[in-house]
């Protein structure tokens, strides 16, 4: 990446309840790392956690990576959303239903959003362990966007249904 343009640092949910998740998620990961633009850093461990919403739906399996990126957040956001439909996402409007691939933009450098694309930082961080344990995983001394420490956000979470992946 060219070191004379401004590079934020961005963490992108993953999650995905439908098919072969972990392979899903594999791939997007591999999708993520092709993108023009963008650096893929690190992911997280995935994760098994019960679907937020309706409970008649299969588990999820969960992650966070971590990027570097010149792009805005639009930009990305559009890239990710190509990335959901090459995995057979179709945006129903079904609120916490059941997913092939769901990426979340969750936080990128000091970028904010408020639009009806966009809300960025991701409102609904907080309280939730299936972004929230990933995301300490990958850089435990992370302060959120109220100057939080993470470790403080994830103390607060119910990880009891939270359980890690071993992929061998």
């Amino acid at each position: 990446m060219d070191k004379s343009i401004a590079v934020d640092i961005g963490f992108i949910g993953l999650g995905a309840n439908l098919g072969d998740p972990v392979a899903t998620l594999s791939s997007a990961l591999s999708q993520i790392a092709e993108l023009a633009h963008v650096e893929l850093l690190a992911c997280s461990s995935f994760y098994d956690s019960v679907p937020m919403g309706p409970s008649e739906q299969p588990n999820y399996t969960n992650a966070v990576c971590k990027i570097s990126t010149t792009l805005d957040g639009l930009s990305l956001l559009k890239q990710l959303q190509h990335i959901e439909q090459t995995h057979g996402r179709i945006r129903t409007g079904d609120h916490w239903g059941p997913r092939t691939l769901d990426l979340d933009l969750l936080i990128l450098g000091n970028q904010t959003y408020h639009t009806d694309e966009l809300t960025l930082p991701h409102y609904g961080m907080q309280g939730r362990e299936f972004v929230l344990v990933p995301m300490f995983e990958l850089q435990p001394d992370l302060l959120m966007p109220d100057n939080t420490p993470i470790a403080k956000w994830v103390s607060e979470c119910d990880v009891s249904q939270l359980r890690r992946i071993s992929l061998n």
